[in-house]
């Protein structure tokens, strides 16, 4: 057994005489368990989070959507829509109409988003399981679906047949308006639902079927705004993607889910980093008290130090046994610190001992990276802690 290592694990695994010294390195040892616990639990609780809102996305945002280069529109043929179907890896798709307009109710307006979505759009996303009250559209009628926020606003709910909404958009084409009533393509329609999937679509979203937003914007039969698809489990995304272009051609732009929720992906990865580096800070302020401990045992040992090298044990090699010996104690603080973290978030998996709300526990996830994170962290921390403490000792403190 190598010699520094031996001495090393006697001194950490020995109790000093000196009981300030006991002391300080049970308060060193316990900073990084408390240090590497805390990140552990931060790192999962965030990444359970960020799952919780990406599965928002995942309701209402597709496998890949497809839109036209330029425009708000573009032509899909029935040749386009037979390359489609032998595609790999496609599962459904919806052919989608999307337009500002605006929505009146009993004298009230909002502008809104009116999304004219088909008959395969449920089998593309799971819209219809957010409705919470009323109904999904009936195909061949005029009805809609809104958004929570929305029929607040305008103080409507579901199916009031004695009064309809009314939705204007305004008319394509040049030239001077002659009437604010020519101005705008008008359609009575009914809300049947009403949808609660974040603040954002709540406020914004109104869904109808895609033979209404037509109607509304002059649009031929193979005229749309976007095509949203649905993927098998299996598939490989880039080369569906690859597929679609080469049928489209540059007519058009394909996104992924990722893609579609940029913004949201970006401030979602830059708090995770935020959230470790400020943890990361307070693992170095704990391993401080390492390097208290270590310089304080090293003048403990010091009359310990002069018989070694006296025996002929070099400084280089004394300088490794109190590296060696910080080293080992972070990362067998660290990893009781993850072990401790790993039982705290398993235990949150399965008994739900913090609540968000009454009906939904504080979302956390176990993931591997974190762990190898948590434990790489610990390790270079400790090591540079440890060769900052060793670095104390020289020639003149071991010979006494």
């Amino acid at each position: 057994m190598n010699f520094s290592f031996y001495i090393a694990k006697r001194y950490l695994f020995s109790k000093s005489s000196n009981n300030s010294i006991n002391i300080m390195t049970i308060i060193a040892a316990s900073g990084t368990v408390i240090a590497a616990t805390a990140l552990f639990i931060v790192l999962s609780g965030f990444a359970g989070l960020k799952n919780l809102s990406l599965e928002y996305t995942s309701v209402v945002d597709p496998d890949l959507k497809l839109f036209p280069l330029e425009g708000k529109s573009f032509i899909v043929s029935n040749e386009d829509a037979l390359k489609i179907k032998t595609i790999n890896g496609i599962q459904s798709y919806s052919k989608i109409i999307e337009e500002r307009v605006i929505l009146e109710f009993d004298g009230k307006k909002q502008i809104v988003t009116m999304k004219g979505v088909d008959a395969n759009f449920t089998k593309v996303t799971a819209i219809d399981s957010m409705v919470y009250y009323g109904n999904w559209l009936e195909r061949g009628t005029s009805q809609i679906v809104s958004g929570g926020i929305i029929s607040r606003n305008l103080s409507y709910g579901v199916l009031d047949l004695t009064r309809n909404q009314k939705i204007y958009v305004p008319k394509p084409g040049k030239g001077q308006i002659s009437s604010v009533k020519g101005a705008f393509n008008s359609l009575e329609a009914y809300n049947v639902g009403i949808f609660d999937i974040n603040e954002e679509l709540n406020s914004e979203y109104v869904f109808a079927n895609i033979e209404t937003a037509r109607y509304l914007l002059n649009y031929n039969d193979h005229q749309i705004s976007s095509i949203e698809f649905k993927l098998v489990p299996e598939a490989d995304q880039i080369q569906v993607s690859e597929a679609l272009q080469t049928i489209f051609g540059d007519r058009v732009t394909i996104k992924n889910r990722a893609q579609l929720n940029d913004a949201l992906y970006k401030m979602l990865n830059t708090e995770n980093v935020a959230v470790y580096l400020i943890f990361t800070l307070v693992i170095i302020i704990a391993l401080f008290n390492v390097i208290g401990a270590l310089i304080m045992m090293i003048l403990d040992k010091k009359a310990s130090l002069n018989t070694l090298f006296n025996l002929g044990t070099t400084t280089k090699d004394i300088r490794r046994i109190f590296f060696l010996q910080g080293s080992l104690m972070t990362i067998i603080a660290g990893t009781i610190g993850l072990i401790l973290g790993f039982v705290v978030v398993f235990l949150q998996q399965q008994f739900s001992l913090i609540m968000l709300t009454p009906s939904l526990a504080y979302p956390v996830e176990l993931k591997l990276i974190n762990l190898l994170i948590v434990f790489i962290t610990i390790v270079v921390l400790g090591i540079l802690a440890s060769k900052l403490a060793s670095q104390r000792i020289n020639r003149n403190l071991v010979k006494g």
